[in-house]
């Protein structure tokens, strides 16, 4: 499993004999494999959301009865040709690969019993095993990318600014990428607070990049940067003139009209209740002790012990 991807590391290391730039070409390969699957998720993301009023319809229509809701909103998909689960596929593909990468860096730069590295996975002769073997750091632009950012500036706070500044800088490109997603697309069940969390969510994400090693920090900082590229083209496909995600955008805001609608009605029928006369209520009257009763009403006996009083 990690074999490759240190392969792929010593090949582009043997062209370049650059650590970062190596990594950073491992990343851009892998997310030019991933962009094709990228790009037909977000395709079938835009064919969900046209479908948005008719499956707000469905809700309203079946809201007591799941299993019968499942079953049209399974057969709406069907005759649309939509899968549900087709823009979980990018992440699904990412979150192996960077665990494998994570893996691959800590086996390259293991230390040894002599304090020094004892890479793993990749062959003796290769020109990465050679240029780790023995070493102590991985040197790159000045940059130690074996260490995380955290022990960077714990071990000199001066020196690891720049480590910090990578921090910085990748938290950037994770809220330019975001805000770029979050102008195009909207939910009718979104509220403004969780669209603020899904916006800077990413930008969090990117500070715990300080536990990570540097060389991660690399691979993520080429995959942003390929991300704001691809957002920028979707953009310019999809959502021109006519385009499929004008029509998303333009569903949505119907979905939305159709929610409002909805939660409209129940209060205006409570308005309207409210605002009805009250029904007449009759009063009882409780006949006096020696008053005849009512006609058509028994008269109410009176104790022996009280009719002499």
């Amino acid at each position: 499993m990690f074999t490759p991807f240190a392969w792929l590391i010593d090949t582009f290391y043997g062209w370049t004999h650059n650590y970062a730039i190596a990594i950073a070409l491992v990343a851009l390969a892998i997310m030019i494999v991933i962009a094709p699957l990228t790009m037909k998720s977000t395709k079938g993301m835009l064919e969900m959301q046209r479908l948005q009023p008719e499956m707000k319809k469905l809700q309203n229509q079946y809201k007591g009865d799941r299993q019968r809701l499942n079953q049209e909103m399974m057969k709406l998909y069907a005759d649309h040709k939509v899968n549900p689960l087709a823009s979980c596929l990018p992440l699904l593909a990412q979150m192996p690969v960077f665990i494998i990468m994570f893996r691959v860096l800590h086996g390259l730069t293991q230390m040894g019993a002599d304090g020094t590295f004892a890479p793993k996975y990749i062959a003796k002769s290769s020109d990465l095993y050679m240029a780790l073997d023995k070493s102590k750091e991985m040197l790159s632009f000045g940059l130690d990318l074996h260490l995380t950012p955290a022990e960077a500036m714990q071990a000199d706070f001066v020196k690891g600014l720049p480590y910090a500044l990578m921090i910085v800088a990748l938290g950037g490109l994770f809220f330019i990428q975001q805000r770029m997603v979050a102008s195009r697309t909207s939910s009718p069940t979104m509220s403004p607070t969780q669209a603020k969390i899904m916006q800077y969510l990413p930008v969090a994400f990117a500070f715990f990049q300080v536990f990570l090693p540097t060389g991660l920090v690399v691979y993520y900082m080429v995959q942003a940067v390929f991300r704001i590229v691809q957002q920028w083209y979707i953009t310019r496909r999809f959502y021109g003139e006519d385009g499929l995600g004008k029509l998303a955008q333009e569903a949505s805001a119907k979905a939305r009209e159709i929610g409002k609608d909805d939660f409209a009605k129940p209060s205006k029928q409570k308005d309207e209740q409210s605002q009805a006369p009250a029904p007449i209520q009759s009063k009882r009257v409780t006949p006096g002790k020696n008053r005849p009763a009512p006609s058509g009403r028994p008269a109410r006996p009176v104790p022996p012990s009280k009719r002499n009083k």
